[in-house]
């Protein structure tokens, strides 16, 4: 699959993220993964906030990828209710 389809320009200038943002995000996720993705956390509720972004080995026989392990979310609140006091009139599409 190679074929791409860029979306419609009334579409595309809606986007919280245009191509140039994306690009930036994109080179700071790599060379700063720590820093980008801690941050990016900060957008979620925590009830128990984490202190480790990531914990990462890819040492042969022992591949193991953890983000933010130590802290505690609820997907379900995230996702759902902490929108409901400003949005809760609205369809979610889950």
């Amino acid at each position: 699959m190679s074929k791409t389809y860029p979306p419609a320009a009334d579409f595309a200038a809606q986007a919280h993220v245009d191509a140039e943002k994306y690009a930036e995000m994109y080179a700071e996720s790599v060379s700063d993964p720590d820093g980008f993705w801690g941050r990016e956390g900060k957008r979620l509720d925590w009830f128990e906030e984490y202190t480790k972004v990531k914990d990462t080995s890819f040492e042969p026989g022992n591949i193991s990828i953890k983000w933010f392990e130590d802290g505690v979310l609820n997907a379900a609140y995230n996702c759902i209710d902490r929108h409901l006091p400003t949005r809760g009139d609205q369809t979610a599409i889950i």
